[in-house]
């Protein structure tokens, strides 16, 4: 067993506590048993046995059905699952670039690009219908690399929902086909971002900063779409917003399970459409 633990599922939603509770006493022990058929708190795939190809230690970023190929994608052959908007836009850009589906009363907004971001770069920014801040779609983002992190400094984190997504990317060490997560990372309290991903979070379940982030196609730049690009346990007298924040890991699959935000959130995440 690789000690860090995905939830795999067809959008990771309808399990009950007792599954959330379960998850647990599986980051104690570090090893479960694979169920293929229902939702379920399993372990970490190694390689050869990794969905997604991930060519280095194994990424708790794979499991769950494969998404339609149109905006607004679905899972297993439904809207994603529990998403309680009535009514859905499309966003795209005037070159038509980029494109994703949101919630008609929610507002998507062009900002200025970042500095140092390539020609032709979008940043778009998600709000609810009150202004309040959901996610930051960004493109053409130059390469980062993963911030050092010693062993002593790295920190437990979980996969609670993660769900595959098809969007061009380029593939490489510590990559593994595109998904859309919600991963927890344990500080002083437990949390949370969504984004899309296709980079490896950490080994043994740790990491000192998870990427929201895809290596884009050659000469691209990489792209993000979430919450955060980087998702780090803050210290105590930091920021916590726009991360979430737990108290339990309870909580953190009742987030992904029960509420209307993350299931409408990952629906926009799964329909972003990116022209290669």
């Amino acid at each position: 067993m690789t000690g860090t633990d995905i939830f795999r599922g067809t959008g990771a939603r309808g399990v009950r506590i007792a599954a959330a509770l379960a998850v647990i006493a599986v980051v104690l022990s570090g090893c479960s048993t694979e169920d293929k058929g229902t939702p379920a708190w399993t372990a970490g795939s190694g390689p050869g046995g990794s969905s997604g190809g991930s060519t280095t230690s194994a990424d708790p970023s794979a499991g769950g059905a494969t998404p339609g190929g149109s905006p607004g994608a679905t899972v297993s052959g439904s809207a994603a699952p529990g998403s309680t908007a009535s009514a859905w836009k499309v966003f795209a850009d005037p070159a038509k670039n980029v494109s994703f589906e949101l919630p008609q009363e929610w507002i998507a907004q062009s900002v200025t690009p970042e500095p140092g971001t390539r020609p032709g770069a979008l940043k778009i920014e998600v709000k609810d219908a009150k202004g309040g801040y959901l996610a930051t779609l960004q493109t053409g983002l130059a390469p980062q690399s993963a911030p050092a992190c010693a062993d002593d400094a790295a920190k437990p984190y979980v996969v609670v929902s993660s769900v595959p997504v098809e969007l061009p990317h380029r593939a490489g060490n510590g990559t593994i086909d595109p998904h859309v997560v919600f991963r927890v990372i344990q500080g002083y309290k437990y949390f949370g971002s969504y984004g899309i991903t296709n980079i490896v979070g950490g080994a043994g379940g740790k990491s000192c900063a998870l990427q929201n982030m895809v290596r884009g196609p050659e000469g691209a730049g990489d792209y993000s779409f979430g919450d955060l690009t980087v998702l780090k346990p803050p210290a105590p007298d930091q920021k916590v917003a726009p991360a979430k924040s737990f108290d339990t890991l309870d909580q953190a699959a009742k987030y992904v399970n029960e509420g209307p935000e993350f299931a409408n959130v990952q629906r926009m995440l799964m329909s972003l459409k990116i022209k290669n």
